[in-house]
């Protein structure tokens, strides 16, 4: 973990000077975090290193090199910011420049790795384990091996002190005597870090404030909130940069920028640099003049209005937009009329039920072109801005060249007055007398200081090359990415013309028929739209399937089928499904509030441990992000089997695995037998050769070992199979050691599921409760729903609803415990109950109970649904009603078990009733 004490450069006028920060750097966004202290759960702000680039200065000829002493580097972020930052020795210095290099080049070539396959993985996950995290690219892409080597040519061996690390915390933080240990600007956060060191023993129930940008909004800003907050930010920023007398550039990478003096080559910068004293270039000095000031006072008025402008633009082009849409609805509504008129006299009831669907039909289809053309827009402004990164990397990588050549020839003068000092030294050390010696002792002193000074250019001139190296390389990658884009640009401009092509024909067709109706170009061109939607996609070349649109993928993230490939109806309606599943998760990417919340709040427990907490339940409930799934998951098993685990030995599982290779047991063969059954329609175990059969092999061996009395049951291998997803094995088996010995109550998974019976009627009462239209409908048509929702309950919906839906529920479960079975049961029945109380007769209802989950997709609205309609919901509840039903149903199978019995003793005894009676015997 990267992560110690820095100080950094911050404050106006008499307030500026560097204050000591903790740093903790964040893998996952790429983000250098600063908190004031260790211990504070909120951090002051960030410094982006993806898009960052590192340069120090050399001290000067006068001055000491040694590696004790405080140096100072810099990162400049786009748009010309430029952070100071301090490290307490000149190795510490060397080492973060190195650890933030490495974590800026692995971070971005995970970033195009993940970018080269999205249709797997949407996001890189850094974090996943389980089978899951197979399909994303968890290595760095070795495109350059030059490159690569010259990298560790370039690298330095350095090692840092105590104030640098984990063990850093411990440490008092490093205090500069003349700076001011107070922000005005994040006050609020450090008085919000203060409050939550001050209230130990509540974090329970305390509720943490969240942020999202640089100054750090709240956690649910309204959209107005939001667009005033960045007008502000901006407005914050030109007055930073105004006061600071710094003048826009076109990059944000200017090493040009000395205060006082005109632009002069940076050759003549770096040759005077020995003969200037480093306050001259102090930003204080520089913003003290009465004419930068009235620059910066004309420039914030010029930016005010031009945002102003901005907003205008805005405004026109809303308007524009509505009074569009406005036209095209007169439009339709003319159309209808003058179609209603014209053709409603004498035409046949069927025929006009025809044209309104085809009317549908068109509509939809409309919508569809609107959205291809949104999803056009949208990838040319992704490339326009790929290519003025481009070009901010090309004006970066020339301006390090001529740093480089100027440094060298630093390099070769100082080589030259060392070796002229040689000379002089070696010629006249024959002929040297008293006074003269301790000439020479000057000398030789100046001497060791030209030396230390030589020494640290050349480390110096390493790093940047290595800094050059790394800004092409990662260059090159990003006009690779816009070569992509505008190939798959244009992929997507050329099926959007043939799509408009067909819809065209169609139009025409439906308003001028030229042709009978058997003849007619649009049922042909219907024909061909349905043999396009259901064709196969062919094989390709890796290069090929990047930049080729695919809507619907064969298999999900997940590695479900999305697909069937038997029935043509099915795999019509399975595309359908999987688009709008498509359409809806494009449609929440749009959205990033949850995402934003998700990365502040793991951001907020980089100093501190995470723990239950209200605002963690609620961020559990929106969803788990894909990337943050296998981190998250196994921090709920080991909250809920920490008990299990602290008593168990070390290498529990391993042993317990072990046991069950040597000594197979009864529930070994079922096991077997099982395995392939799982879970077919996913490839991590639709074969006997998939990696996950081998470890759903393992995880059910072991854990009939550790539990004899259930040993196997049909529905543990689910539960295993959709663990193993996002966790390794032994992580899987503490799973299913959570939910049947922690969540499910005792017998759920025997022989007599004594626990499952007993919450089917559990869920009755519940029914009849939440939902009695629903319930009394039931009863009238005599449905017996329970031989559906059983399952549901057995295996927790796993091949029941839709997979997005299924891993959000999951998500609860872990957490939540076996109540959100029963929110999102009774969910699943009120998202459809108007549907299922249209029905009126028992087969129909029946059948539709068996498959109507898969049509619900709309997993936002399913949730508001489980934890917001159906409150309130208190577990004590389902307590007592498990506690009723249970002796309820324990005396029936008394009862049973007795006949049982009786049977069975009576047919012992009964003899003659089993004597069968042979053909020989009846013939005779």
């Amino acid at each position: 973990k990267l992560c110690g004490y820095l100080q950094k450069l911050s404050g106006k006028g008499p307030l500026r000077g560097f204050r000591s920060r903790w740093f903790v750097f964040d893998p996952r966004r790429c983000y250098l975090y600063y908190f004031k202290g260790p211990q504070d759960p909120l951090p002051l702000g960030h410094l982006d290193i993806a898009s960052a680039c590192f340069s120090y200065h050399q001290p000067e000829v006068g001055a000491t090199a040694a590696g004790d002493e405080p140096a100072a580097f810099e990162v400049h972020s786009p748009g010309g910011a430029v952070t100071v930052l301090k490290a307490a020795t000149r190795r510490d210095m060397t080492y973060w420049l190195q650890e933030l290099q490495q974590k800026r080049w692995e971070y971005c070539n995970n970033l195009d790795a993940a970018k080269r396959d999205s249709r797997t993985s949407p996001t890189p996950s850094d974090f996943s384990k389980g089978l899951v995290a197979k399909d994303s690219p968890g290595t760095i892409l070795s495109q350059n091996a030059s490159a690569e080597r010259a990298r560790n040519i370039l690298a330095v061996d350095t090692s840092p002190t105590d104030l640098v690390g984990e063990q850093a915390a411990s440490q008092p933080a490093p205090v500069q005597a003349s700076a001011i240990n107070f922000s005005l600007k994040q006050w609020s956060t450090e008085i919000k870090n203060s409050m939550s060191s001050l209230r130990k023993g509540s974090n329970e129930n305390r509720k943490s404030v969240f942020y999202t940008t640089e100054e750090w909004e709240l956690l649910d800003p309204t959209p107005k909130d939001l667009e005033d907050s960045m007008a502000l930010e901006e407005k914050r920023k030109h007055l930073a940069e105004g006061n600071k007398g710094l003048t826009s550039s076109a990059f944000p990478f200017d090493f040009g920028r000395i205060p006082h003096k005109a632009r002069r080559p940076l050759k003549d910068i770096i040759g005077s640099s020995k003969n200037r004293n480093s306050s001259d270039s102090s930003p204080t000095e520089w913003c003290s003049g009465n004419g930068n000031r009235l620059v910066s006072e004309l420039q914030l008025k010029y930016e005010s209005q031009q945002e102003e402008l901005e907003k205008l633009k805005k405004d026109l082009l809303s308007q524009k937009e509505l009074v569009r849409l406005l036209q095209q609805t007169v439009r339709s509504s003319q159309y209808d009329k003058y179609f209603a008129s014209r053709l409603c006299e004498g035409v046949p009831k069927d025929t006009l039920e025809l044209l309104h669907q085809k009317d549908d039909q068109i509509f939809g289809l409309n919508n569809q072109l609107e959205k291809l053309n949104l999803e056009k827009d949208s990838l040319q402004l992704e490339v326009k801005n790929l290519k003025c990164k481009v070009g901010e990397l090309n004006e970066r990588l020339g301006m390090l060249m001529e740093t480089i050549q100027a440094k060298d020839e630093v390099i070769m003068k100082l080589s030259r007055q060392l070796s002229e000092c040689e000379d002089s030294t070696s010629s006249q050390s024959g002929a040297i007398n008293t006074p003269t010696a301790t000439y020479t002792n000057k000398e030789l002193q100046e001497l060791d200081r030209l030396k230390d000074n030589l020494q640290g250019y050349k480390t110096q001139n390493k790093f940047l090359n290595k800094e050059i190296l790394e800004l092409s390389t990662l260059r090159r990658n990003a006009e690779a990415r816009e070569r992509e884009w505008q190939a798959k640009y244009t992929s997507l401009e050329a099926k959007l013309c043939q799509i408009e092509s067909k819809y065209l024909i169609l139009l025409q067709e439906m308003k001028t028929p030229v042709c009978s109706e058997d003849q007619s170009p649009a049922r042909e061109v219907i024909t061909q739209l349905l043999e396009d939607a259901l064709k196969a996609e062919p094989s390709e070349q890796p290069e090929q399937a990047f930049f080729k649109p695919h809507l619907v993928s064969e298999y999900d993230i997940y590695g479900f089928q999305t697909i069937p490939e038997d029935d043509d109806e099915e795999k019509l309606v399975a595309k359908s499904r999987a688009l709008d599943l498509r359409s809806l998760s494009l449609s929440e990417n749009r959205e990033i509030s949850t995402g934003v919340k998700w990365e502040n709040y793991l951001a907020s427990t980089m100093n501190r441990e995470m723990m239950r907490c209200v605002e963690l339940k609620n961020l559990i409930r929106s969803g788990i992000p894909h990337e943050h799934r296998s981190k998250m998951w196994k921090w709920c098993v080991n909250l809920h089997s920490k008990k299990f685990k602290d008593s168990a030995v070390p290498g529990y599982f391993q042993i317990l695995l072990q046991k069950a290779l040597e000594k197979p047991n009864p529930a070994s063969k079922q096991i077997e037998l099982d395995l392939l059954r799982t879970l077919p329609n996913n490839k991590h175990y639709s074969s006997p050769t998939s990696e996950g059969i081998q470890k759903l092999r393992n995880v059910l061996l072991a854990f009939s070992w550790r539990n004899p009395d259930i040993g196997y049951c049909q529905g543990l291998n689910r539960l295993v199979a959709i663990a193993l997803l996002y966790l390794e094995q032994e992580d899987a088996f503490w799973c299913l050691v959570t939910i049947v010995e922690v969540f499910m109550p005792r017998d759920y998974y025997t022989k007599t599921l004594l626990g499952s019976q007993v919450d089917q009627r559990v869920f009755k009462d519940l029914l009849s409760e939440k939902l009695p239209r629903l319930h009394a409908h039931f009863e009238q048509y005599k449905v017996d729903y329970t031989l559906i929702t059983f399952n549901w309950f057995l295996v927790v919906f796993v091949d029941s609803v839709v997979s997005d839906i299924l891993f959000k529920i999951w998500d609860s479960f872990l957490y939540e415990g076996p109540k959100v079975i029963f929110r999102f049961a009774l969910a699943l029945f009120k998202y459809k109950e108007e549907e299922i109380l249209k029905l009126q007769d028992s087969m129909s209802i029946f059948k539709y109970l068996r498959y109507f989950t898969r049509t619900i997709l709309d997993a936002r609205k399913l949730t508001a649904i489980a934890f917001g309609d159906l409150n309130p919901f208190p577990l004590r509840q389902i307590r007592n009603r498990r506690a009723y039903h249970l002796e309820k149903v324990r005396l029936e199978l008394t009862e049973l078990e007795a006949i049982r019995e009786d049977f069975l003793r009576e047919r012992e005894t009964c003899v003659e009733k089993r004597d069968l009676i042979s053909d020989d015997e009846e013939d005779s």
